[in-house]
């Protein structure tokens, strides 16, 4: 029986693949990875991702601990995104996937 978005399969595969789940968290992870960044300039290293679309998969990966939000006070207001402690333990995983996904582009455009 297939297992909603809400529900934690018992499945590892599945667990790591609901954290990662989404057009653009593994694009918004990759460019964490050179630093924490504000919401509009994440969003401008982005083409093609909307606001909307953006701001809700950082609160989900800051819901799965993955991504820190770290807001500083002023005005405007300053809000940072970086991967948190946690989350580093996702790079050598979006690594692997990097090398797989590219590999099998490489094998698609040979078809």
């Amino acid at each position: 029986m297939p297992v909603s978005k809400k529900e934690v399969s018992e499945c590892p595969i599945d667990a790591m693949l609901s954290v990662i789940d989404g057009r653009w968290k593994g694009t918004i992870l990759w460019r964490l990875c050179d630093g924490p960044m504000r919401t509009s300039e994440l969003r401008r290293s982005i083409p093609g991702i909307t606001e909307r679309m953006l701001i809700r998969h950082l609160q989900e990966l800051v819901r799965d601990g993955i991504v820190v939000r770290r807001q500083e006070s002023g005005l405007p207001p300053c809000v940072y995104y970086s991967i948190s402690k946690y989350g580093m333990t996702l790079l050598p995983v979006l690594e692997e996937i990097c090398t797989w996904g590219r590999e099998h582009l490489r094998l698609l455009s040979r078809a």
